[in-house]
């Protein structure tokens, strides 16, 4: 028979394994995973709860504090299909307080425990499982990389086993597109700590998307896995500890970033850099102002090159609360709204840069656009309308 081994170090979690798991894997911190246990008083055997007699496995999500200390202890320890017994003094139980009625205070108790399953530790903005976690080494340090700092990866990638890529790589966090990093792992990264070693399972939608990579033989809507290890990173300086003028460089040197891959049509990128330039300009000073404009305006032309016309004039509003009369935001904002097809304020919009530059070419184009399109809607909606009537009439007259 398996002996006990001791989880905890100092005898309080001990372990018999009834049953092998199969594989080498074993569910980490932020697992949600799913379980049968039978739990007993080690005084006299008797049963006080058991997922088996509800026919319902339990589900919890590891390393969260959750569930009693020796649950998180012993589960962490287990392999998929594994069986065992826990044995759990009362400091990693429930303690001098006991769990009334059932459970006295400082009992011993022991949980028969069968793992079921487990699913990674979900990263993903929406929480919509495209992320999935898996730590295979834990990390050496308590800091994490944030958007901005270089990181230093070793990036293994496959598709139904076979390995597509494998690669050293640096990168700024928020750039990651730039060399061929996709968006799941660059996410992932900001969740990771230096050293750390993780298997990450990305649905397209975070990976190559409905388009595959055709280069690295990676089929469209194809969900991977990439293991990564965070060999090294660099900490930013927090703004807390920045002075005003340190963070209005730092911003402007954002700015010039976006705007290199703004003209190289690298919008995406672009705008990941205005918004997190934008995120160090609180500095009300005329120069602040200024270069928070600039980036507003940059900003609304990546949005309106990516069709997200909604944000784009969203944008705008924040650029004309700073200047009521600036004309590029003006009429960009004209522009969204003519390509959202709300005419009537788009050739408001027009019509308010011609008021301040009233040769503006580009703005009295635009009015003529509006006005054409207005009429043309106009004279649609006349004849439609007739229509109706004269079907009326023809039905009265029956």
């Amino acid at each position: 028979m398996e002996e006990y081994h001791d989880l905890s170090g100092d005898g309080g979690v001990q372990k018999r394994i009834l049953q092998e798991g199969t594989g080498d894997e074993r569910p980490s911190k932020g697992c949600s995973v799913s379980l049968h246990y039978t739990g007993t008083l080690d005084a006299d055997g008797k049963k006080f709860d058991s997922s088996r007699d509800r026919n319902e496995p339990f589900q919890f999500t590891l390393g969260t504090g959750s569930v009693i200390k020796a649950f998180d202890m012993g589960v962490a320890s287990m392999r998929l299909g594994e069986r065992c017994i826990l044995r759990c003094a009362p400091e990693y139980a429930y303690g001098s307080s006991g769990s009334p009625p059932n459970i006295p205070p400082n009992a011993t108790l022991n949980f028969e425990l069968e793992i079921l399953g487990w699913k990674g530790e979900d990263l993903s903005p929406k929480s919509d499982g495209g992320i999935q976690r898996f730590i295979v080494q834990s990390g050496s340090s308590k800091k994490r990389p944030t958007a901005g700092g270089l990181v230093k990866v070793h990036l293994v990638g496959r598709h139904e086993g076979r390995v597509f890529e494998e690669r050293d790589v640096e990168f700024c966090l928020d750039e990651g597109k730039e060399v061929g990093v996709v968006a799941g792992v660059e996410l992932a990264l900001e969740k990771f700590h230096k050293e750390e070693t993780a298997r990450l399972l990305l649905k397209p939608q975070y990976a190559f998307g409905a388009q595959g990579n055709s280069e690295l033989g990676v089929p469209p809507n194809a969900t991977v896995e990439y293991t990564v290890t965070l060999t090294d990173f660099e900490a930013l300086v927090e703004r807390s500890m920045m002075s005003q003028d340190e963070m209005l460089a730092q911003a402007k040197l954002l700015r010039e970033k976006g705007t290199k891959y703004l003209k190289e049509e690298k919008h995406e990128l672009a705008l990941k850099l205005y918004n997190r330039a934008l995120t160090y300009l609180y500095d009300q000073s005329k120069e602040g102002e200024a270069a928070k404009l600039a980036i507003y305006l940059n900003k609304i032309l990546c949005l309106q090159k990516l069709n997200s016309h909604d944000e784009a004039k969203v944008a705008c509003v924040e650029a004309l609360k700073m200047d009521s009369k600036n004309v590029k935001a003006l009429y960009r904002r004209g522009m969204s709204n003519l390509a959202l097809g709300d005419l009537d304020r788009a050739l408001q919009d027009f019509s308010a840069v011609l008021e301040i530059e009233p040769e503006n070419k580009a703005a009295l184009n635009q009015v003529t656009i509006c006005k054409h399109k207005i009429k043309a809607y106009n004279d649609q909606q006349k004849k439609v309308f007739a229509n109706m009537f004269t079907k009326f009439a023809q039905s009265d007259s029956k």
